[in-house]
């Protein structure tokens, strides 16, 4: 009788035992399968310390228990400019002003004029991306309508650079940026591009680009061409008319502001109406939209980021990375290195080409007397 009940006993616990067991293997298997991969690992260096220093910063500004760093849902606003910052802008041209020079010398030089074809083919290493080349941007797409610029930047995305072997122009973001934009939305960041790129274009790259999910249309601020409806071009006001169904915007070939230096910073308020709390660029003519955000009378803690191109392995990068992050720095900026934060730039296959730059020559598609010819 007493062996009876030692028998049960040691079974009764058998089976806690067991039960035990299988609950402890259950719990392991759901924190493995719920366990996620530490935040900017999949592109950015393992010992990045610009990494570690963003996720310090979400961790804090999203903790709602940090009263001196918490920031609502509602201001947590990042500003990112494009050029050289999301995207490649090292090899001789970027998107924009390659678009332009393929415009212009191959793709429609019978709607521009011999001297806007002249720019385009003037355009070589060391050029400046000023006022005075996007006035020829405005000009050189005189007629198009918004969609028509929009949808031939769509299309233009799909040529292949030649600085760099197996790549579409729309390939040239920045990895490690794209994982950072994914990031910060999933914390519940609204992300705005603010880019010296015209706004149109500019919102056709956004759209087409590993950051489309997370940037809509209208958190896209760039540089603005004149648009009015056809008929109207010539009116100083758009009071003297009024939109009708069935109405085009078309591109007159005016000017109004290009989007870099003190615009960055007034575009911002404009259009934003507060301070970032996160700002990212690459350059002097980004300098004032960060300044705008790290200002001392910004109600919330507030961080800058400069990209240096010091990679002269994986990319065209021609900067020094001791001048430029000590420059930085002292600018109150946090620098990221290409060559050492990024563990990948680009997506598998791309890879530098032989040489960056091959020169343009002015290529006349149309006579003369069936080009519809825009002044320069």
């Amino acid at each position: 009788m007493e062996n009876r009940k030692n028998t049960k006993k040691a079974i009764l616990i058998a089976v806690v035992l067991l039960i035990v067991a299988a609950l402890a293997v259950c719990l392991i298997f759901l924190c493995t399968r719920g366990a996620k991969a530490e935040p900017l690992t999949e592109y950015w260096s393992s010992d990045s310390s610009v990494a570690q220093s963003l996720r310090d910063y979400v961790k804090k500004v999203t903790d709602p228990k940090d009263e001196a760093n918490f920031i609502p849902v509602k201001d947590r606003i990042a500003v990112f400019d494009m050029d050289g910052t999301l995207t490649c802008e090292t090899y001789y041209t970027y998107y924009d002003t390659m678009m332009f020079i393929e415009f212009c010398l191959n793709d429609h030089p019978e709607r521009v004029s011999d001297a806007l074809k002249q720019v385009a083919a003037s355009i070589k290493p060391g050029y400046k991306a000023d006022e005075t080349l996007a006035r020829n941007f405005a000009k050189a797409y005189a007629g198009m309508t918004v969609e028509e610029l929009y949808d031939y930047a769509v299309t233009f995305g799909q040529k292949k650079t030649e600085s760099f072997n197996n790549m579409r122009y729309i390939d040239n973001f920045y990895l490690p940026m794209a994982e950072l934009v994914k990031y910060l939305y999933e914390n519940d960041f609204t992300i705005y591009v603010i880019s010296g790129t015209e706004r149109t274009t500019t919102r056709a790259i956004v759209a087409n680009s590993p950051i489309r999910d997370y940037v809509t249309p209208n958190h896209v601020i760039g540089t603005d061409f004149e648009v009015k409806q056809p008929g109207h071009e010539a009116e100083s006001s758009n009071m003297d008319f009024k939109y009708a169904d069935g109405d085009e915007l078309v591109i007159t070939g005016g000017f109004i502001q290009k989007n870099l230096n003190a615009n960055k910073s007034i575009y911002v308020e404009r259009e934003i109406g507060q301070r970032p709390v996160l700002a990212f660029g690459n350059s002097g003519s980004d300098t004032s939209m960060m300044n705008y955000a790290i200002d001392s009378r910004n109600p919330y803690p507030a961080e800058a980021y400069m990209i240096v191109a010091d990679d002269t392995e994986r990319e065209w990068g021609p900067q020094d990375w001791d001048e430029k992050s000590a420059e930085y720095r002292e600018m109150g900026y946090t620098p990221v290195s290409m060559k050492n934060d990024f563990a990948k730039i680009y997506p598998d296959g791309i890879t530098k080409s032989a040489q960056q730059y091959r020169e343009r020559t002015v290529v006349d598609a149309v006579p003369e007397e069936t080009s519809t010819k825009i002044a320069a």
